[in-house]
């Protein structure tokens, strides 16, 4: 499964999992209420614990797999330009108006059996008005819109935090700092001061805003996370595992190439220029830990760093768009589909070492 599928995968499970458990805390609250009753007092329908509860389980099971798709898969990228608030009032909306629709078409197909008559038969319509009019149907939505509000506040923090972030916090991964070893890019964009002077700073950050965005996709690809954003310039760290299987970080880098070769026709359109870039490639030991009183966040220290940043700097020295530590160039799967030229022994600023550095590029095709 590619990284994004999986990240898609992993939200609606979230969803799901999310909805189900509110199923269940509305079964037990309604148990603690209802106790041995044999009916409910506002309907005089039958209430059973055991068949109430597999009821709620199972259609919130179907209303979280819903509702976590149709984020995922459709709804999520008509909001991106929307604050945080309107995100949450109007999905909050049009979720709730969906779960009416399913109650309501659940309750008349229920209805209409036990009447033994069509859904469109004035006594099943009868049936479905007095319903809604019943406070039963009432405290149902109001459970409804606290829990799609709830879960829908949940999934935006995670998004703005980056959902692994998110879970890293929430399992404490990182409360007790740890030892890793992690992959590193350095993606910084070129005379940024220049076309800041040029654009104006409104206009530069809303080129900063597409930029970044233009980013993601790579990103997701390639199983990476995003460590910062420091002005024009994106730290990207991979867990080792996953930044060298399928040559995930340096895919990373030429996917991006392709999708700035792909927008620049927008770029020129908007803001009269298409920006360029360059990136520098590392990898090596950090401690990683949460950190800040005021403001947490996960926090990485260690050499690597460092390190990464002096190489990224270096590739204008050497008139290149990216540069690759030997280090984490050795470890990287045989079957390189870039074409590799050495730079040699290269002097990093602020280190006494000298280090092996070498530039990529696509294989020409005959």
């Amino acid at each position: 499964m590619k990284p994004n599928q999986k990240r898609d995968l992993t939200k609606i499970i979230q969803f799901t999992i999310l909805w189900t458990l509110g199923g269940i805390l509305y079964s037990l609250i309604e148990y603690g209420i209802l106790g041995d009753s044999k009916t409910y007092p506002s309907t005089t329908n039958l209430y059973q614990f055991e068949t109430a509860m597999v009821s709620a389980v199972l259609s919130s099971l179907v209303i979280g797999l819903l509702i976590g798709s149709i984020e995922t898969k459709i709804v999520n990228s008509y909001f991106d330009t929307r604050n945080f608030w309107q995100k949450i009032v109007f999905k909050s909306a049009l979720y709730l108006t969906l779960i009416v629709l399913l109650l309501l078409i659940s309750y008349s197909i229920v209805s209409s059996s036990r009447l033994n008559v069509s859904v469109f038969h004035p006594d099943a319509i009868q049936s479905i008005l007095q319903f809604v009019g019943n406070f039963s149907f009432w405290s149902i939505m109001i459970f409804a819109g606290t829990n799609t509000i709830l879960i829908l506040f949940i999934a935006e923090v995670s998004d703005y935090l980056g959902g692994g972030v998110f879970n890293n916090f929430f399992i404490g991964k990182y409360h007790n700092p740890i030892e890793e070893e992690r992959i590193f890019m350095f993606l910084d964009m070129n005379s940024s001061t220049s076309i800041a002077e040029k654009l104006g700073h409104k206009e530069y950050f809303l080129l900063l805003r597409k930029y970044y965005a233009d980013l993601t996709e790579a990103i997701i690809q390639t199983g990476g996370e995003v460590y910062q954003y420091a002005g024009d310039e994106i730290i990207v760290s991979w867990g080792l595992k996953k930044g060298l299987k399928n040559n995930n970080c340096i895919r990373c880098f030429f996917i991006i190439k392709e999708t700035f070769v792909t927008a620049s026709e927008s770029y020129v359109k908007r803001f009269g220029l298409v920006p360029k870039y360059k990136a520098g490639f590392h990898y090596g030991k950090v401690t990683t830990g949460e950190i800040g009183v005021l403001k947490k966040e996960v926090f990485f220290t260690g050499d690597v760093l460092n390190t990464t940043a002096r190489i990224q700097s270096t590739c204008s020295t050497y008139k290149t768009d990216i540069l690759i530590s030997q280090e984490l160039l050795s470890l990287l799967e045989s079957n390189l589909a870039y074409e590799v030229t050495p730079i040699g022994e290269c002097e990093l600023k602020g280190r006494l070492e000298k280090i092996n550095l070498f530039t990529l590029q696509n294989k020409r095709k005959d």
